[in-house]
């Protein structure tokens, strides 16, 4: 019996920042990405509080597969919250 190629998955990572309004405060948005979609979150900054006018921001780096990573999107942009991507995700700043 032979064994089965392994398939060459090779994962990537993006940054963005993603608003998360008031209206899903109690839902788990994030940990949905984590659990639903497969990816691996990273949260490399946060805002929370009365200096967003009730709105949470995060800035994450997500990593996993192209199509994993699309879903995740998908699913977030399926909410309709504000998703700003990193341009150069060697850099830690969000200074563009």
């Amino acid at each position: 019996m032979v064994a089965p190629a392994s398939k060459n998955i090779s994962t990537t990572k993006i940054r963005v920042r993603l608003h998360i309004p008031n209206r899903y405060q109690q839902e788990p948005v994030i940990s949905r990405l984590i659990a639903i979609h497969g990816l691996i979150v990273n949260i490399t900054g946060a805002m929370l509080g009365k200096h967003t006018n009730g709105e949470g921001r995060f800035d994450l780096e997500i990593r996993g597969t192209v199509p994993q990573i699309w879903r995740g999107l998908a699913y977030l942009e399926s909410l309709n919250l504000k998703i700003i991507g990193k341009p150069n995700t060697d850099e830690d700043g969000w200074y563009c």
